[in-house]
């Protein structure tokens, strides 16, 4: 029998529970850094402080909205809260091997491709399962937003408003906007997704 063919290289990847009880930490000493309580964090982004508790503490899985929302309230990129490999010397070109992978709560993964700190620019490519959505609720942080459906269909609820797309759609708003992304379709959606500070 002949052995099935390799995949090619996989983006960063270890557990789910790893990888969040370490974010979770990183988050708890970037806050007390920033002199922040849990409290001011949560007014900031909308999510409860046991909520927020939970995730400092590493026992709650986080959605992709409540890390972004989180990120900004600190200050930062959602990037920022996860360790990332060395990329060397100033390379233009970002390896997928080397690009890191998140696999969040509520059915979404999100593959950082690109982070530019000094331009203030992240750029993801987000998987939507089925039923798959940004976070339980909608969330804001700072900043700006731009995002292009690239397969399936998602539901955009923001600030209370429903906009529905489908491949080749664009969407653009501020970040401070209430917001949820859903994938209602029968099928994964996939968008490419940039936050600007």
């Amino acid at each position: 029998m002949n052995a099935p063919d390799a995949a090619p290289p996989a983006p960063n990847q270890q557990s789910a529970d790893q990888t969040m009880a370490q974010v979770g930490a990183r988050i708890r000493v970037l806050r007390s850094r920033r002199g922040l309580t849990l409290k001011e964090v949560a007014e900031r982004t909308g999510i409860s402080t046991s909520m927020l508790s939970m995730l400092e503490r590493g026992v709650s899985n986080a959605s992709v909205g409540t890390l972004v929302s989180v990120a900004s309230a600190l200050g930062l990129h959602m990037y920022d809260l996860f360790d990332r490999p060395d990329q060397g010397a100033g390379s233009p070109v970002t390896r997928l091997a080397e690009q890191t992978l998140i696999r969040a709560g509520e059915g979404t993964t999100r593959r950082v491709a690109h982070n530019d700190t000094q331009a203030g620019v992240e750029l993801a490519v987000n998987t939507y399962e089925p039923g798959g959505a940004s976070g339980p609720r909608a969330t804001h942080h700072g900043g700006r937003e731009f995002g292009v459906v690239v397969s399936g269909s998602l539901t955009v609820e923001l600030d209370g408003e429903i906009y529905e797309l489908t491949e080749g759609d664009v969407i653009a708003y501020p970040s401070t906007r209430p917001h949820r992304i859903v994938n209602s379709g029968p099928s994964e959606a996939v968008a490419v997704w940039i936050n600007i500070d």
